[in-house]
């Protein structure tokens, strides 16, 4: 008996002027050669767990509810650190919050995707549906522990982040019976559109485009930047990338430094960078967390270096803490162990920790 695989639907992703589409078009089955004692079918339950999503329409939604006072509380204790206490940080992601207006909120269309008035552009602005929202906080978030949530705790933290963008009232509280009233008031509920080039075959999304090859333009490089308002939220970006590699980031305390010696430049004039370890740092994804002068999720490493200068035994200690993780001694987000390293590397680390 042959197997079957089969794609019900292709999901195409489409740009709008004011946030984002999905569209939904069907597939062929694809069938695989006859294979004998490999996979067997979901069972119900299995299939169960994992059809979990919520469409625009609320089909999916499950039975709950949740107040923004209680979304304030779960916000504070497992939100806040990367997202800020009012979801405006741009230290980890950039912003959820700000941008839209009460006339947005009347309207259904976010004023500043059109003329530009906000340094960036946030999760609220672009957001066209509330399921959007519910169902990737539901699946994705906390970030470091997905799916942790009860569906009440989500309907509140849904109904905080819409408090603060002046779509619910302070005593609101949010259930799958009012969701609809919600999604009536958002700001960018109206701003998605069709009216460009991926839906321009007979009403349809152009999946068979043909690129002409003619007159193509020569000379440009692709790049990418931040707005300027968003290059220093982390301190300075040369700081912060790896020091291999084409991958350069611009460095805000030399602007006029020539490219590919960003990262060389600021590290080596701070005096305070080995190579071997900052490139540790970096594969192991410390810098994910840490920044060498300003905090992330974890403090910076100049305010570890700080806090264990006094000690005698901080090296030692420090590389203890690097070895086991932990959590406790900087606030409740837990750091990995990294349990892979070598007791030199692990040393490394360190000592250029505590040079900071």
């Amino acid at each position: 008996m042959s197997r079957r695989i089969e794609f019900a639907f292709c999901a195409v992703l489409t740009a709008c002027t004011s946030g984002c589409l999905w569209a939904a078009e069907p597939v062929a089955t694809i069938r695989t050669p006859q294979l004998s004692g490999i996979g067997r079918p979901a069972t119900p339950a299995e299939v169960k767990a994992w059809d979990i999503d919520v469409r625009p329409d609320f089909k999916g939604l499950p039975p709950g509810s949740g107040t923004v006072a209680h979304g304030q509380d779960v916000w504070e204790g497992k939100c806040a650190s990367c997202h800020g206490t009012f979801g405006e940080s741009n230290e980890v992601f950039t912003p959820i919050i700000g941008g839209t207006t009460k006339d947005d909120i009347e309207t259904g269309h976010v004023l500043a995707l059109t003329n530009n008035s906000a340094p960036q552009r946030t999760t609220m602005m672009k957001l066209s549906s509330v399921s959007t929202l519910w169902d990737y906080i539901r699946r994705a978030m906390p970030w470091n522990a997905p799916k942790s949530l009860s569906n009440d705790d989500v309907y509140a933290v849904v109904a905080y982040l819409l408090n603060m963008a002046d779509v619910l009232p302070d005593n609101a509280t949010l259930s799958d019976k009012n969701i609809a009233e919600a999604q009536a008031r958002l700001p960018n509920r109206n701003g998605m559109t069709r009216d460009h080039g991926l839906w321009d075959v007979n009403g349809k999304a152009d999946v068979k485009s043909v690129a002409c090859m003619k007159n193509c333009p020569t000379g440009d490089k692709v790049t990418s930047s931040l707005p300027d308002a968003a290059k220093g939220a982390n301190g300075n970006p040369a700081d912060q990338t790896r020091p291999f590699g084409e991958t350069r980031a611009v460095n805000l305390a030399a602007a006029d430094t020539p490219p590919g010696a960003d990262r060389a430049a600021s590290t080596q004039a701070a005096g305070a960078v080995k190579p071997d370890a900052s490139s540790l740092a970096t594969a192991n994804g410390c810098m994910a967390c840490h920044g060498v002068a300003n905090k992330i999720v974890g403090p910076s490493f100049k305010s570890v270096a700080e806090k264990y200068r006094g000690r005698s035994d901080r090296e030692n200690y420090l590389s203890g803490k690097i070895k086991a993780g932990g959590a406790g001694a900087w606030g409740a987000v837990r750091m990995p162990p990294q349990a892979q390293l070598s007791d030199a590397d692990v040393k490394a680390l360190a000592e250029w920790v505590l040079a900071q």
